[in-house]
């Protein structure tokens, strides 16, 4: 099972949730397992903290944090795990199943860093496009008569996994050190520095940015890429994008980092 430890560097995080009752469902749930941090993102409505089905967790629904945008809900989040079925989606990241979810959570939050673990709106679940913020994908076991899940029970499912699972044995070698990983915000800015510089260099006509966005978001959190490599990408892509004269581009060339930047 995650340790306290760990259990506060992961955040639960609701996508445009639609009925109160389930967030506070959600809350309920995270206070049965010991988790403390939720997210809501773009919620649709503005009284969603006064939710009476959080029974048991007033403190998490009052301590929640609400964000404008599902990328600044992660922008703190250095591993970012979507929640669903494959029932009606083909995704492009890797899928877990949901008893390897405890397993991925213990080796992501070794490294450092805060996880967040995605739950999408009731109606549809995550979108294609919310899926592109994501590293993996963990799947929720249903019956193809039935796939899809209340957001609450969703919760409680994964968190009841990690709460659950036997902790490993002491004498489990203790792992060698990692970069620091890339926070998500980070990567949206490497994202919107090499969608720039497409564009500067018509390699991306309007009718494709939104689907090379899309791309660029699934790539980079493929290539799990440290803090460092952030940094050095950024500082190359603004030296190229300064070269070919592209909107937004420094009238001073950018500095490189030092050699040995850490």
């Amino acid at each position: 099972m995650l340790n306290q430890i760990q259990r506060d560097r992961l955040d639960v995080v609701l996508v445009s949730p639609r009925n109160p009752l389930n967030i506070g469902a959600a809350a309920r749930a995270m206070a049965n397992f010991g988790f403390a941090h939720l997210t809501v993102a773009a919620p649709y409505t503005p009284h969603w903290r006064e939710a009476k089905s959080a029974v048991g967790a007033p403190d998490v629904l009052h301590r929640a944090r609400e964000a404008d945008s599902f990328a600044e809900a992660l922008a703190a989040c250095s591993f970012v795990i979507g929640t669903g079925t494959l029932t009606h989606r083909k995704p492009e990241q890797p899928v877990i199943s949901l008893p390897g979810l405890g397993p991925l959570l213990e080796s992501q939050l070794a490294g450092g860093g805060r996880a967040a673990l995605v739950f999408g709106p009731e109606k549809h679940g995550l979108t294609g496009e919310d899926l592109a913020f994501c590293h993996v994908l963990v799947e929720i076991p249903t019956d193809p008569l039935q796939p899809s899940m209340n957001l609450g029970q969703a919760v409680a499912v994964c968190l009841y996994e990690l709460a659950c699972r036997p902790a490993a044995p002491i004498a489990q070698p203790t792992p060698a050190p990692r970069e620091k990983p890339a926070l998500s915000g980070d990567l949206e800015r490497l994202a919107a520095l090499i969608e720039d510089t497409m564009v500067a260099a018509r390699y991306s006509p309007a009718a494709m940015q939104r689907a090379n966005r899309h791309d660029l978001r699934v790539i980079l959190r493929r290539l799990s890429l440290s803090a460092h490599d952030v940094r050095r990408f950024l500082g190359l892509f603004r030296r190229v994008l300064w070269q070919i004269g592209g909107k937004g581009a420094a009238s001073q060339p950018p500095q490189d980092p030092p050699p040995h930047e850490s």
